[in-house]
C-alpha cells in the first residue's frame, strides 16, 4: 500500500516536513511495511521556502536586511537543489510581523529588504527566483524593492524622495540606468493568488491598506500616490502597471515587479506542486494525506489541500484523498463535492491554544493512526 503525504505547515505548530513525519509515525503503527512518500507543501505564503528547500534537497540561508520600518531584521531565503533557483518569501523581510498596533504605518513602510534579498540571490548567480508575496506590511508599489536593486526615485529637483507609499506624490522621475546588471537575465516567478489591480476600489490601498494600519484618509492618499507612480512608470519605463492583474498584491509589490523585473505570476500551490514533482510521486498511490491548520469552504480557493487533491485526482481518480486540520471551519461539506474522500480534525479535547500548538505532532500521529485502522478494517471486510 502506498501513501503520499503532502501537507502544508500548521502555523506556529509544525513545519510541513514535521507534519509528514508525524503522519508517517501514525500510519506505520497500522501499516508498518507501507510505501510512504513525503512531499512537504505550501501555497506561496509562509512555509514556501522551507517546503521547496526540503522537496529539492536545497539549503536555507540567512542575512540581515532592512525591515519595513527601516530597522535591520534577520531574513531567510532558500537555494533549491539545482543551485541556480532561489526562493524568497517577501514577508521574511517586509512582513506584517515586524510592525504592531502602534508602529504600523503604510505611508512609510518599505519593501527595500525584499529587494536586498533579490540582490543577494542575483549576486549568487541565481537565474530564477520564486517569490512569494503574501503577508506584507507595505504599500509602496514595490518602489523600495526597486530602490535596493539600483533604481532611483527622484523629485523635481533631482533628489531621492523618502521611502514609503506616502511620498510617491513627490516622484518626478525614475532612473533605472544603475539597476543590477544581472536582473535582466533572471526570471522571477511570483507566487500569488491575488488578482487585485494596483488602484481603485479593488486596489492595493483600498482592499489591503486598512489591515496594515491605513485610515480612510491614508487609503485615499496611498491610492492617489500609486496612480501617480504608475503614470511615471509608464512614461519613464514604458510598462503599464495600473491595470495589471495581481499588481495590487503585497501593497503593489506585484506592480513593482512587473515594472522593474522580468517576471510572471503563478498560483503558489501550482509552483510548489511543480517543483516538488508531486504528480510523479503520486503515481501508484492508494492514499494521499494532506492538511493544514484550518480547513473550511475557502480551502478551494487556492489553498494547499485543495491543490493537492486536484493533483491527485488528475494522476488517478481512484486515489483516496484524506485531509486533516487543527480546525474545521464552515461549509467543509462543499469540499467533499470537489473530490475529498474524508476530512478530520485532530484536536482530541477542549484545551488552550498554547497546549494545542505544543501537542500538534502527537495529535496528527494519533489521528492518522485512527484513520488507518479504519482503512485496515474496511479492507478486511469488517
Amino acid at each position: 500500500m502506498k501513501f503520499v503525504l503532502a501537507p502544508d505547515s500548521f502555523k506556529e505548530s509544525m513545519t510541513a516536513k514535521e507534519v509528514c513525519e508525524s503522519m508517517e509515525y501514525g500510519i506505520r503503527k497500522v501499516f508498518p511495511d507501507a510505501d510512504i512518500v513525503h512531499v512537504p507543501m505550501a501555497d506561496g505564503g509562509e512555509g514556501t521556502v522551507q517546503a521547496l528547500v526540503d522537496a529539492t534537497v536545497g539549503t536555507i540561508a540567512e542575512m540581515m536586511v532592512t525591515g519595513p520600518l527601516g530597522s535591520q531584521v534577520q531574513a531567510v531565503y532558500g537555494i533549491l537543489g539545482d543551485g541556480t533557483t532561489a526562493v524568497i518569501e517577501m514577508a521574511s523581510a517586509s512582513g506584517i510581523q515586524y510592525v504592531n498596533k502602534e508602529t504600523k504605518n503604510p505611508l512609510i513602510t518599505t519593501t527595500y529588504g525584499t529587494g536586498e534579498l533579490i540582490k543577494e540571490c542575483l549576486d549568487r548567480g541565481c537565474k530564477k527566483i520564486i517569490l512569494g508575496i503574501g503577508g506584507s506590511a507595505t504599500n509602496d508599489g514595490g518602489s523600495g524593492m526597486a530602490r535596493a536593486l539600483g533604481a532611483l526615485f527622484l523629485d523635481e529637483d533631482g533628489n531621492e524622495i523618502p521611502q514609503g507609499g506616502g511620498y510617491l506624490s513627490q516622484l518626478s522621475k525614475i532612473d533605472i540606468t544603475q539597476m543590477h546588471p544581472k536582473l535582466a537575465e533572471c526570471m522571477i516567478e511570483i507566487a500569488s493568488d491575488v488578482t487585485n489591480v494596483l488602484c481603485g476600489k479593488e486596489g492595493a490601498s483600498a482592499v489591503f491598506g486598512p489591515q496594515k494600519g491605513a485610515t480612510p484618509e491614508m487609503v485615499s492618499t496611498l491610492d492617489r500616490n500609486l496612480e501617480h507612480y504608475a503614470n511615471i512608470v509608464r512614461r519613464d519605463i514604458g510598462r503599464d502597471i495600473l491595470c495589471a492583474a495581481g499588481g495590487g498584491a503585497a501593497g503593489g509589490l506585484g506592480a513593482g515587479l512587473i515594472a522593474f523585473t522580468n517576471c510572471k505570476m503563478s498560483k503558489g500551490i501550482d509552483i510548489v506542486i511543480r517543483y516538488s514533482n508531486l504528480k510523479e510521486k503520486l503515481q501508484g498511490a492508494d492514499y494521499c494525506f494532506t492538511g493544514e491548520g484550518q480547513i473550511d469552504f475557502q480551502t478551494k480557493f487556492g489553498k494547499t489541500p485543495y491543490g493537492v487533491m486536484k493533483a491527485a485526482k488528475e494522476v488517478d481518480p481512484d486515489i483516496k484523498v484524506v485531509a486533516v486540520a487543527g480546525c474545521l471551519g464552515k461549509d467543509i461539506e462543499s469540499l467533499y463535492e470537489e473530490g475529498f474522500t474524508s476530512i478530520f480534525g485532530i484536536i482530541p479535547t477542549a484545551s488552550d491554544i498554547e497546549t494545542l500548538l505544543k501537542t500538534g505532532k502527537e495529535n496528527i500521529a494519533r489521528t492518522c493512526e485512527s484513520i488507518c485502522r479504519l482503512i485496515k478494517d474496511s479492507a478486511a471486510g469488517r
